[in-house]
């Protein structure tokens, strides 16, 4: 399936730093992560728990889309979504390669 660049231009891709990170109770892949996107600190929930310890991800920079819709998972609000690359089922991170500004636009 192919999309537009006008549907691709909708997306808002921004770099963010984890500032806290924390396994979810109760559950075996998701972690809840507090980050910095320049202008605003959010929260987003994702099931990385297995391939990555919360210790490892405090100070490191990720991309995520900011302006996905709002969505609970075990009754943690995430408010956008990291990238990962599928790595034969696990995640892998999409990372910067340079440090950037929290909150930079990915082009």
């Amino acid at each position: 399936m192919t999309i537009t660049y006008e549907d691709f231009k909708k997306l808002d891709l921004r770099v963010a730093t984890i500032t806290k990170a924390e396994k979810v109770e109760n559950s075996e892949k998701l972690v809840k992560l507090e980050i910095d996107v320049g202008s605003e600190k959010r929260q987003i929930v994702a099931g990385i728990a297995k391939e990555y310890p919360p210790e490892s991800l405090v100070g490191q920079q990720i991309v995520i889309i900011a302006n996905l819709e709002p969505r609970s998972l075990m009754s943690l609000e995430s408010q956008g979504m990291l990238l990962a690359a599928d790595n034969n089922g696990e995640p892998t991170l999409l990372v910067p390669d340079k440090k950037v500004a929290a909150g930079s636009i990915v082009k």
